[in-house]
């Protein structure tokens, strides 16, 4: 038997499937998506088992060294999403599989064994191994395949297993157990310890009063019985207490009850939207379904029915959530409803937790995974329904390779499953809403809120007109009096800006010097608690100056407003505001992010400000006033998606106003209060802004009426990337159809990050066949042609980023 194996070498002549033979004592147990360690050249490194095969069209064929997983960690589906996954966004195969399976386990392992049944039901050679110990590290076994054999068969019966330590301590987190020996079951304590030891006297007889023939956890035993482990330790060498150990899943909830929410009563549109759904899933059939509902319509509560619907069926759903709307709030509505069956993945989790709840996922024991972009590989195996709420978020599109957009991942996946698919959004990305349109998807709509509430009403404050009537303050006239009105009705407010630090820049008002990052071509952002510049790109760092380092004048001005220029205004004006600040400063610290909103829901603060993450998700009934300090922030980026952020982000804002029985109040201040994107949200029109922006769209020949790919050069050497791009754009034109456009190449928005330069050619197309292939020549060719010589070839064939 030969396995092909997709080794850990991520290169354009590597990127294929190597035939390995499986040795004789391996047949039984290697098995597709199971990752290996597997010679190659000088070295062994990992792979993954891609297929097996009985035969081999190579004459001479090294065979597998070691088989590093018990079970495979990819499923035969993920096998073929990772292939389809490489083709689409043009990365490589072993690329595509890393990333679906959790950094814990991608990192090089340290092989242990551990006995976890009794030695004596172990076959002589391995009890002879052991002798007396609880764990052997695989490295200091010997080669002996007869006895690799014993120790897998015994790990398949449960007596051993077999762990990977990685380095960064993400090995299987695991509890001391204390139980009686028989001696001590049957014998008063007084008997078997001199009465001079108090306190094993009085561990034993806590053990004996309230563990007879349970095992408790010691550290149950050393707080109840108030001991220490020296204690424990004298009473296990007198074998009076036995000490086991059992593996522990790492709880990122631990110490938190989550109270049952019954489900809810359903308005007549919801359960119109939920027959739909129900009927997809009774009917095995894969539909794209388009949810739009406006903010506060209930679509989580549609979410949570269909769930259970799908879960009655015996099938697990996924669901994904935006990083930043992935707020306690909403881990609790559905481990409320749903309690130990759903395991939540999101970046503010340790690596082990991480670990910890992919393996709930891939041993069964949960039914449903809430979780960021990357929880759409969870290893399901019978999916019933996928949602994606928020479905325009731009994070749901992956920066790195693989560049993968989620969404088409879920829609590969429910295709694969035969089941629906739920994109839901109060403002659809317009790809999502044209498809609607045409019907490739079916377009659902949730038009109210939940309990007849009006959403609330906008109004927009033309900054220009605050300036000639010679107000300079962050705040306009108008929102400063809302928010005192609100303190004295003791309700809370949220204020949102794009922007974090102090200040956007540093210039000298006598020579026009700016401060700029020493690595990338872009301004620093001046910080005010540490009194530093950032660079937000590439996070270089230094003091602020106090001279310009050009003329020496000390007229050192900040222009822009950050966060906490912002806070410290705020503080100034209304001394007795209390203000939560919540940006990517001040939710470093695991957990900040949770302290900070549970604070403001008990009324600890009046006004919540922050940058994108306090925009969605956010559910409190006391806020009646928003405030959106600038809403031209996104409409100035280079970026022709730029007027449809801004719509679903003011809308997105709103939408946290009056969702309760108070009224709510928005204000939107602006430079540009005009634009069309600002008045359709001030309407909270999205049909018209659609018309709107699609017009603009079809004259731009731009998504949804072209497919567009970006390929990026960068090099620390400028002329190579201008040559190296030259050609590219060259070749695109000459190996295309005449009706694709090629532009470029031209040098990109930031024109130079982490000290190389940036180019970039666009290709707009509409039906072009022969793309993938194209781009996949171009990366083979190019990076093969300038071989270690630091020049980045990046290829994104769905960019949501152009900067």
């Amino acid at each position: 038997m030969y396995a092909k194996v997709i080794v850990d070498v991520a290169a354009a002549q590597i990127n294929k499937a190597f035939d390995y033979k499986i040795p004789e004592e391996m047949i039984d147990l290697v098995k597709p998506g199971m990752r290996v360690t597997v010679p190659f050249g000088p070295r062994k490194i990992q792979g993954f088992i891609w297929k097996t095969s009985p035969e081999s069209n190579l004459s001479k064929v090294k065979g597998i060294s070691d088989i590093l997983d018990p079970d495979p960690v990819l499923t035969k589906e993920l096998l073929e999403l990772g292939h389809w996954l490489s083709e689409e966004t043009v990365c490589f195969l072993i690329t595509a599989y890393q990333s679906m399976i959790p950094s814990a386990i991608r990192a090089k392992p340290k092989k242990k064994i551990r006995l976890t049944g009794d030695a004596a039901h172990l076959p002589e050679p391995l009890q002879q191994l052991f002798n007396g110990k609880h764990q052997l590290e695989w490295e200091k076994l010997t080669d002996d395949k007869k006895l690799i054999r014993l120790i897998k068969l015994a790990a398949d019966k449960g007596t051993l297993e077999i762990d990977y330590v990685v380095k960064n301590q993400t090995n299987k987190k695991r509890v001391a157990l204390i139980h009686l020996d028989e001696r001590a079951m049957n014998r008063q304590a007084s008997e078997l310890v001199s009465s001079s030891a108090k306190k094993q006297l009085s561990a034993l007889e806590w053990m004996q009063n309230n563990a007879c023939e349970k095992a408790v956890p010691q550290q149950e035993l050393i707080e109840k019985a108030s001991v220490t482990t020296q204690v424990i330790k004298a009473l296990t060498d007198k074998n009076l207490l036995i000490r086991s150990s059992v593996e522990s899943y790492r709880d990122p909830y631990a110490g938190r009850t989550f109270a049952y929410m019954p489900p809810l009563e359903l308005t007549a549109r919801q359960r119109y939207v939920l027959r739909h759904v129900h009927q997809s899933i009774d009917e095995k059939k894969h539909v794209p379904f388009l949810l739009r509902g406006v903010t506060g319509s209930g679509k989580t509560e549609v979410y949570l029915q269909a769930i259970q619907k799908v879960m009655e069926s015996e099938k697990e759903a996924i669901v994904l959530v935006p990083e930043i709307s992935l707020t306690p709030q909403m881990v609790e509505r559905f481990k409320g409803r749903f309690g130990s069956n759903v395991a939540v993945m999101h970046s503010a989790l340790s690596a082990g937790e991480k670990y910890d709840e992919w393996r709930k996922i891939h041993r069964k024991e949960v039914k449903v995974v809430v979780g960021a972009r990357s929880a759409v590989f969870a290893p399901f195996e019978n999916l019933g329904l996928i949602i994606i709420d928020e479905e325009h978020e731009g994070s749901y599109k992956q920066e790195d390779h693989p560049r993968y957009h989620a969404r088409q991942v879920a829609l590969w996946r429910g295709r694969y499953h035969n089941c629906p698919v739920l994109l839901g959004s109060a403002t659809p990305s317009l790809e999502s809403y044209a498809r609607a349109k045409r019907e490739v998807y079916t377009l659902l709509e949730l038009p109210d809120r939940v309990n007849d509430m009006q959403l609330p009403d906008v109004q927009i404050i033309d900054m220009r007109q605050e300036l000639k009537n010679g107000n300079r303050s962050v705040f306009s006239g108008l929102l400063l009096e809302k928010i005192k009105d609100r303190l004295e009705k003791k309700e809370q407010i949220v204020l949102f800006l794009n922007r974090r630090g102090y200040s956007t820049f540093v210039m000298c008002r006598s020579c026009g010097y700016t401060a700029e990052c020493p690595h990338c071509e872009i301004t620093l952002t001046y910080h005010h608690t540490q009194s530093r510049l950032k660079c937000h790109y590439c996070g270089h760092e230094e003091h602020m100056i106090t001279e310009c380092p050009a003329c020496e004048s000390e007229q050192i001005r900040f222009f822009g407003t950050g966060t906490q220029k912002v806070e410290e205004e705020i503080t100034k004006l209304l001394p007795e505001a209390r203000v939560i600040r919540m940006d990517v400063d001040t939710t470093t610290k695991k957990g900040s992010h949770e302290k900070m909103l549970s604070a403001f829901g008990r009324g600890e603060a009046d006004i919540l400000l922050g940058t994108q993450m306090i925009a969605k998700g956010l559910d409190f009934p006391r806020i009646t006033l928003a405030g959106v300090l600038a809403a031209d922030t996104l409409l100035n980026l280079p970026d022709f998606r730029a007027p449809e952020r801004t719509f679903q982000l003011l809308t997105q804002v709103s939408g946290r106003a009056g969702r309760d029985t108070l009224k709510g109040e928005v204000v939107v201040q602006s430079y540009n209060p005009d634009h069309y994107s600002i008045q359709h949200a001030k309407e909270h029109d999205f049909p018209s802004f659609c018309l709107e922006e699609m017009g603009q769209r079809k004259r731009g020949g731009y998504p949804p009426y072209y497919y567009i790919a970006l390929i990026n050069v960068a090099h620390e050497d400028v002329t190579k990337v201008i040559q190296t791009s030259d050609k590219i754009a060259g070749f695109l034109k000459q190996s295309l159809s005449k009706e694709t456009k090629v532009l470029g190449p031209t040098v990109s928005p930031i024109a130079r990050m982490k000290d190389r330069y940036r180019y970039q050619c666009m290709i707009k197309y509409r039906n072009e066949p022969n793309v993938v292939k194209v781009l996949n020549e171009i990366l083979n060719r190019y990076q093969k042609e300038i071989a270690g010589d630091k020049l980045f070839i990046s290829i994104d064939m769905n960019p949501q980023m152009f900067m």
